[in-house]
């Protein structure tokens, strides 16, 4: 079994933006394809760190961890994690989840949130697996548009 890798994608290359275009549609079928100019938005954004993970050489999952400043501290939040499904189960969304981890400490999170839909059972009990614990919280949406 090949080794799962995971960068930090730095540029907004050709190779990146497919590989979101392919992966985003996997989470989202509602979401519309991130643009060139949005990827440069994210890849060059101090708050945003899109992390790629790679199984053969190819980009098969993608994690965007959001870092952000408020009077209580620096938040830490998960968004977006995508792994391929012709690449789930090799370890692919735990490495994507423990580099994001790892930059927030170098950041100077104290903690980390993400939510998930209790549906996606596999990437809730990774998460229950690698330490994060559910919150007694409710989560709100405002629909801007």
């Amino acid at each position: 079994m090949s080794a799962t890798t995971v960068e930090i994608a730095r540029e907004a290359t050709d190779e990146v933006l497919e590989a979101l275009h392919r992966l985003i549609t996997q989470l989202s079928s509602s979401s519309a394809p991130v643009s060139e100019a949005e990827l440069h938005d994210i890849v060059t954004s101090d708050s945003s760190v899109l992390f790629i993970a790679r199984l053969d050489n190819r980009i098969v999952g993608s994690l965007t961890l959001a870092t952000f400043r408020i009077p209580t501290g620096i938040r830490a939040w998960i968004e977006d994690v995508v792994v391929d499904e012709s690449a789930r189960g090799h370890g692919v969304g735990e490495a994507l989840n423990r580099a994001a981890l790892d930059e927030a400490k170098r950041r100077g999170a104290k903690t980390v949130d993400l939510t998930s839909r209790p549906s996606r059972e596999a990437a809730n009990r990774l998460y229950r697996r690698i330490g994060f614990a559910a919150r007694e919280t409710n989560v709100y949406r405002y629909e801007l548009s």
